[in-house]
């Protein structure tokens, strides 16, 4: 199993940003893919996921309103549009699979994980 993420970078506060992850090497027919990030000198943190089979979504506190989780289900890729970014947003977010049956922000759950990609939010 491969998770490939990218679209980080630099943005002013208050700007967009759109990461995507794309996901490949298995066959399964039900699986969820979430959002972590990991700030500097913090824990990393559950953002968004976002389930394969019917498009259940769910957020964290800190981004609810101001993310959107997307997939495209032909393409095995999630998209996550940040907007109206803050510099508390800046940190590596990373892109992870999981087969359970269980949509969670809990990073104990997701067997997978991509490489990451550097947001930093920063006039």
């Amino acid at each position: 199993v491969q998770l490939q993420a990218c679209g980080g970078g630099l943005v002013q506060p208050g700007g967009s940003l759109r990461l995507s992850c794309a996901a490949s090497g298995f066959t399964w027919d039900y699986f969820v893919i979430g959002w972590f990030r990991q700030a500097p000198g913090k824990e990393r943190e559950g953002v968004s996921c976002i389930a394969s089979s019917d498009g259940s979504t769910l957020y964290s506190n800190s981004v609810r309103g101001r993310f959107t989780i997307s997939r495209d289900k032909a393409k095995n890729t999630v998209s996550l549009q940040m907007n109206s970014l803050e510099p508390e947003d800046t940190a590596i977010y990373y892109c992870a699979i999981t087969r359970v049956r269980l949509i969670s922000l809990e990073d104990q759950y997701y067997d997978y994980w991509g490489q990451g990609t550097l947001v930093t939010v920063s006039s």
